[in-house]
């Protein structure tokens, strides 16, 4: 497939980036300044509202994934406003897929969550980061109302270790879900490409 991956320089990007190439996948790369990117083609988009220059990136290909969001809890909003000149771009390039990285706290907990998560952890987590997750929020509605054949993916605490078992929960959160690698998340966003069981619903993913 010929894949554009947007916040490429990110950890999550740059997975996504090692991995698709890795299996086979022709990738554009976009981020805002200056990268190296392995095999990938490489698209500097210094300001994500330039929709021209991003649909330039996403022209021609058959799927986009998103892992622009975040970092700390001092960026705020982040991720929908980027992500609105994103699916903007998908439109108007006619590319039908795309998938995008929220967080495992957006959205309602799921049956039969521990009482140290549903009690402790995650009222916890979203009162320190509300901002953060508002503005996720915000951007999962504007993509389930995109038009688009997508996929959101939520991870909870992310960690740098190497990619190995994860479970998943097809249309909402898991329980239990403490961390999962940004390895795992980025080879679940390629293996979710094209199941249609990933189509227009979340995916909940932890270690």
């Amino acid at each position: 497939m010929k894949l554009t991956v947007f916040g490429a320089t990110g950890g999550i990007g740059r997975q996504l980036v090692r991995q698709a190439l890795d299996e086979g996948h022709a990738v554009t790369a976009v981020g805002r300044r200056e990268f190296e990117a392995g095999d990938a083609q490489v698209a500097v988009v210094p300001d994500f509202a330039d929709v021209d220059r991003l649909q330039a990136a996403v022209a021609g290909c058959d799927a986009a994934l998103s892992a622009v969001g975040p970092r700390t809890r001092a960026d705020g909003a982040v991720a929908s406003g980027v992500t609105k000149h994103i699916i903007a771009a998908l439109t108007g390039a006619g590319v039908p897929r795309f998938e995008a990285v929220s967080a495992g706290p957006v959205g309602p907990r799921p049956p039969g969550d521990a009482f140290l998560d549903r009690r402790v952890l995650h009222p916890i987590v979203s009162r320190v980061f509300a901002a953060n997750y508002a503005d996720l929020e915000v951007m999962e509605e504007d993509i389930a109302a995109s038009g688009l054949t997508w996929t959101v993916v939520r991870p909870p605490r992310l960690t740098d270790k190497p990619r190995g078992e994860y479970r998943i929960s097809i249309g909402g959160n898991l329980t239990r879900a403490r961390f999962v690698s940004r390895a795992d998340v980025a080879h679940l966003m390629l293996a979710l490409l094209t199941d249609k069981r990933a189509y227009d619903t979340v995916v909940g993913v932890a270690r």
